[in-house]
């Protein structure tokens, strides 16, 4: 067991699901929907997400020890998300509560082919200045796990620097909003122990077309990067390995929501229980392939001991 930090939002999740409004057309675009119409539609489910949120869920779900650090405010929705905290044994008490704002919102339209178009109200989970490094102080945490600050390059240096001089390891899987800056992205990446990206997220941060050229560039910058693929796998390599990985399985995607922080985050909980970094990416792309068999990003995360199959995973030398 670990003791794991994650940094970033907490939501609450609404989902609109219905078959036949929000289906999609030729171009990828949801129909067409009426202005002033009045929509039956199927079914709605409410759940808890953000992508620091999902990842506790995983850390908490194998027994690692769980310290979620965000915003939420006094309201029903950050209600919902302790009380998820709470059912999964997920450490809320250096929470941040924010006051004359709402807890972050998500809507959620799920098409039948399991992609979906979100509506979010970010709400307190953006007011990332209000978070205190010096928490991570008395936490004293073995892995800090770093979701998207929504660009608050700031909050997230005051958080990477603290967090090496305590000398704790450090996940990070930025957003669009720290993509658009490349070059200080790039700057801290010195302080990062592994980098989750996609391909096209890559492209943004070093040259290069293809997985190989992207994945050596990368790791010019840091000790371990991981840059996913869709359909088409991953590539990760640390100092010493290199891997090709194709899919865990292939499934019917009920719902792709959290499928990024179900990967990224099982990697981290394995290699924090001590797992090769092969294994680490094995269990990440089960964790994954587990999550979009299922509607809520959370629904689908696996516990300790999964009886886990071997799956196409190549080391190139």
């Amino acid at each position: 067991m670990a003791r794991i930090v994650t940094l970033g939002a907490a939501l609450q999740d609404v989902y609109l699901i219905d078959h036949n409004d929000f289906g999609t057309n030729s171009r990828g675009f949801l129909n067409q929907i009426e202005l002033g119409a009045k929509i039956d539609i199927d079914r709605v489910k409410f759940s808890t997400g953000g992508g620091a949120s999902n990842a506790a869920t995983t850390f908490a779900r194998n027994n690692h020890e769980t310290i979620f650090l965000g915003c939420i405010a006094n309201d029903p929705a950050g209600s919902a998300i302790l009380t998820s905290f709470d059912e999964e044994g997920i450490d809320s008490s250096y929470i941040t509560y924010v006051d004359n704002t709402q807890t972050g919102y998500s809507v959620l339209l799920l098409s039948p082919v399991g992609e979906r178009t979100i509506l979010t109200c970010r709400g307190a989970s953006a007011k990332f200045n209000l978070l205190n490094p010096d928490d991570l102080d008395s936490i004293y945490p073995d892995w800090l796990y770093v979701t998207t600050l929504r660009g608050d390059f700031d909050t997230l240096e005051a958080f990477f620097t603290k967090a090496k001089s305590l000398g704790v390891k450090i996940m990070f899987n930025p957003g669009n909003l720290e993509l658009a800056h490349p070059r200080k992205l790039l700057g801290l990446l010195k302080y990062v122990d592994v980098l989750l990206v996609n391909k096209s997220e890559a492209k943004k941060i070093v040259p290069g077309t293809v997985l190989t050229e992207l994945i050596s560039h990368l790791k010019n910058h840091l000790p371990a990067a991981i840059i996913t693929a869709g359909y088409q796998g991953a590539i990760a390599a640390n100092d010493e390995e290199t891997y090709r990985i194709g899919l865990y399985e292939s499934v019917k995607i009920k719902d792709s929501t959290g499928a990024g922080d179900a990967f990224g985050s099982g990697v981290c909980s394995a290699l924090a229980h001590g797992k090769s970094f092969r294994d680490a990416l094995i269990f990440g792309s089960a964790n994954s392939t587990s999550v979009i068999q299922k509607i809520g990003s959370k629904t689908g995360i696996i516990g300790p001991n999964p009886r886990l199959h071997d799956m196409h995973i190549q080391e190139i030398r």
